[in-house]
This record gives structure tokens, sequence and C-alpha cells, in this order.
């Protein structure tokens, strides 16, 4: 094993593995570390949306106004867990400035560059992967369930066409000829032809993994503790775990943090802790990603169950989920859908989140022997190829990618 010229990923989300497999592609040795098997974390609970309409960062100045009923609301899509406030306060208080009107556009704006191909790309390394029945053609919904909430959504939906979001605007008759399961009465619908959908995105990670080793990746199944730069290169050690490498990649999601601390980067990460139930059932009753906009979850027709996922408590890694946060998408479902049994299953997973809801992708303050690929929030599933892409122009010594700027380490 010639250690020195290893690239070592750490992190077997979609992200890592989206940068595993194109460097791998590319004859490079590289090895992939993380505690779990691939995919197991935010990668496999998301509501498989390649999301390209989602330019609007998760700070704007409607949620500024609004942000102490948002946090301190049990029932809010936004909450906050109240111990965890203290340590999020730093956090909080970025975000806030983030929400500003002109950083808020701005970071919309960096969004839309980086979504701008998010599709094609997604579509091509499916089927590198084969994988392309899993990615589905069908566009996305929100659900504007009222009169009023659809009026008071047309500057949102302005704002995106602006930024090259193509957005149909639906009656509720149109909305319930295309979605006839819904129970549609007023309001109407915004609807994103170009988004894709992955029937089961644990499945599509676990393709990629296998890709990935195909190529001729190997995987250490362990946690990646120190990272510390010397003479010969990047040393990474943990648990059974002491290697040299010529460039490591954090691409460790919720987990990059510290590592990135030692890399000599204070970066203003925490988490999201997002949560989803499912339903086994042979027919779902919407036929593509549907998100209900007064609820803030996705309806997802997953292969063989209908998947409920969303809301965003801030709430760090250590505390257990919460059940009121799993009673909420439950009550809103049987909103819903009333005669829903009780769930199948729940599941609670952590996703990296920035102040300004753009991912940290590109070189360390001290070199590009350390690279981040992190940060990504609700669109790590989106921008795994795009993010791969970057970061293997950044080993190259390419020319940055459009809109490498405003995802750099050093922005803070």
């Amino acid at each position: 094993m010639s250690e020195s010229a290893k690239i070592a990923v750490v992190g077997a989300g979609v992200v890592g593995l989206a940068i595993a497999h194109r460097l791998a592609s590319g004859g490079h040795e590289v090895v992939v570390i993380d505690p779990e098997p691939p995919g197991s974390g935010a990668s496999y609970g998301n509501a498989g949306t390649v999301a390209d309409y989602a330019v609007q960062p998760v700070g704007t100045p409607d949620v500024l106004r609004n942000l102490p009923s948002l946090l301190f609301d049990r029932n809010s899509p936004l909450a906050i867990r109240k111990a965890a406030l203290p340590t999020l306060a730093p956090w909080l208080l970025r975000f806030a400035r983030q929400s500003l009107p002109g950083a808020a556009r701005r970071n919309a704006q960096a969004l839309a560059t980086l979504l701008s191909d998010a599709a094609p790309r997604w579509q091509a390394l499916a089927a590198d992967i084969g994988a392309a029945e899993i990615l589905q053609d069908r566009g996305c919904l929100y659900w504007y369930r009222t009169d009023r909430a659809l009026s008071a959504a047309e500057s949102d939906l302005r704002f995106r066409q602006a930024c090259g979001v193509t957005v149909e605007r639906l009656t509720p008759a149109e909305l319930a000829a295309l979605e006839p399961g819904l129970p549609v009465d007023g309001g109407g619908a915004a609807f994103f032809p170009n988004a894709l959908f992955m029937t089961d995105p644990g499945r599509m990670v676990g393709e990629l993994a296998k890709a990935t080793a195909a190529r001729g990746a190997s995987f250490l199944t362990t946690r990646v503790a120190g990272l510390r730069r010397t003479s010969g290169g990047v040393r990474l050690s943990g648990p059974g775990l002491d290697v040299t490498v010529r460039h490591a990649v954090i691409a460790a999601g919720a987990h990059s943090r510290a590592l990135a601390w030692q890399a000599g980067d204070r970066i203003p990460l925490d988490t999201e802790r997002g949560y989803h139930l499912e339903w086994n059932m042979d027919r779902s009753p919407v036929t593509r990603p549907v998100c209900p906009t007064d609820r803030g979850f996705y309806m997802c027709p997953m292969a063989g169950r209908l998947r409920v996922a969303g809301t965003v408590e801030l709430g760090g890694l250590k505390a257990p989920p919460s059940p009121h946060r799993k009673a909420r998408l439950l009550e809103g479902a049987r909103e819903i859908f009333p005669n829903l049994p009780p769930p199948d299953r729940d599941w609670m997973g952590f996703r990296p989140s920035i102040p300004d809801s753009l991912p940290v992708i590109g070189p360390s303050r001290e070199g590009d022997d350390v690279l981040f690929a992190f940060g990504h929030g609700h669109i790590g599933l989106t921008l795994a190829p795009i993010t791969a892409a970057m970061i293997e122009g950044w080993i190259h010594g390419n020319t940055p990618a459009e809109g490498a700027d405003a995802v750099r380490a050093d922005r803070f």
C-alpha cells in the first residue's frame, strides 16, 4: 500500500462516496473511512429529491422576522431544543446576520449557481453506476392548501424563477388531476418539473458504494479521531487506524467540525436533526414528492412504502430523538390521510448546517492537502456530484468551478 499516494475520504455518506467514486474512476488510490456502513445516516433517511429548486437559503428576512416564534414554538417546522440554546447561540447570531436581505440574496444566488446542473449530473452518475431506474423524472410539488398561502408564496416563486428555476403554477383542478390522491380544496401548487426523485435513496447510495469499490477504492470501518500534518503527508488516526495520505477529504457531514478544527479552520457547523416516518404500502397516495408547505415536510412515494420526512430541529448530536417531533409528523400526515395506521418505522438523523446555508467545499486555510466537503444542509444528496467534481478539480490543481469562491472555508 503506497500510503503517501493515497487520498483518504473521511465519510461514507452520499457526498463522500460521490467524491471517492469520481477520484477512483480517475485512477486515484482512494480509501474511504467511516465508523458506520456506507450511507447509514442522512444519506439514507432524506426525502430523496434532487432539488434544483432549493435556491432559497434557510435564513431569509421572513424567517428572521419570525425567528423567535419559529424557534420556541414546539409545533413549528423549525424548532430548537432549549437545552442546546447556550451552545447554539453563536451559530444563531451568525444565522441571523445571514438572514438579512443582502446576505440572503447573495446566498440564494450562490445556491442557484451550485444547483444549476444538479439533475443532469445525477442522471449521468446514476447511469454510470447502473442505478438509473432508481432515479425518477416526475418533478416535485409545493402544495399551498389555502388561497392565502398561495398568494403569500408568489414573491418566493418569482424569486426562484429569477434564479433560473422552472416553476409551473397549478390550479386546484390541475393539482387534483396530477395527484388524485390528495384532498385538494382550494389553494394550488407550484410544480418543479425539472426536479428528480429517488425511489430509494438508501439503495442508490448502496449502489454508489458498490461501484466505488469496483473502481478500486478500499473501505475502512473506523472513526477518524485525529488529523495532523506531517512532513510525509496528512496523518489520520483513530481506533485501529494510523495512516498517512497525500490528501485528506473531510466529508463527514455533521461530524466534520472537529476534524476541520484540527486542520486549522474554525467552521460554524452545527446540527439539524431530521426525522421521518414510513408506512409499508404497495401503492402510495402520492406519485411524486409533495410538500404541504404549512407543515414543512415531504410526502415521498418510496419503493414499497410512503415516507413522510422533514422538519428542522436544532439540537446537537447527543440528545435522543424527540417523541414530539415524530408526533408532529404523524399528526400532519394523518391530517392529510386520516386512515393511515401507526407507522411501520421511524428514523432520526443529522444534517450538517452552516448559517449561510452554503456548504464548505475546497481547501483548508493551511493548504490543499486537507480538503473540505461538508455542511450541505438539506441539499447534500442534490449536490453530491458537483461537490465531487469540485474536489477533483482542487486535487488536480484546475481552475475552481463557477461558484467555488462562495463555498470556500476562508469565507468565515
